[in-house]
């Protein structure tokens, strides 16, 4: 599983949450999105790493800017912190 972290430029409320996660939702296959107006960030799990530049333009699109675009390896932690 893969971890995407986006840093994004103008979320204000719980819309542009909306508005972010739906949009990604629509154009890649996600396991869960979740985005924080108040961080500033989008949190994106998923099977396999996504494009980019697609996801860029996707958010772009929407009337936010992407500043930095983190992938990392997920793994689920289980009870108490154990794998």
């Amino acid at each position: 599983m893969i971890k995407t972290t986006l840093k994004i430029d103008g979320m204000a409320c719980g819309m542009c949450e909306s508005h972010i996660n739906d949009a990604v939702r629509k154009s890649f296959v996600v396991k869960k999105v979740t985005s924080s107006h108040s961080k500033g960030l989008t949190e994106i799990l998923s099977d396999n790493s996504l494009d980019e530049e697609k996801l860029k333009q996707t958010i772009k699109e929407t009337g936010y800017t992407v500043l930095s675009v983190k992938t990392e390896e997920y793994v689920k932690k289980g009870l108490f912190g154990r794998k």
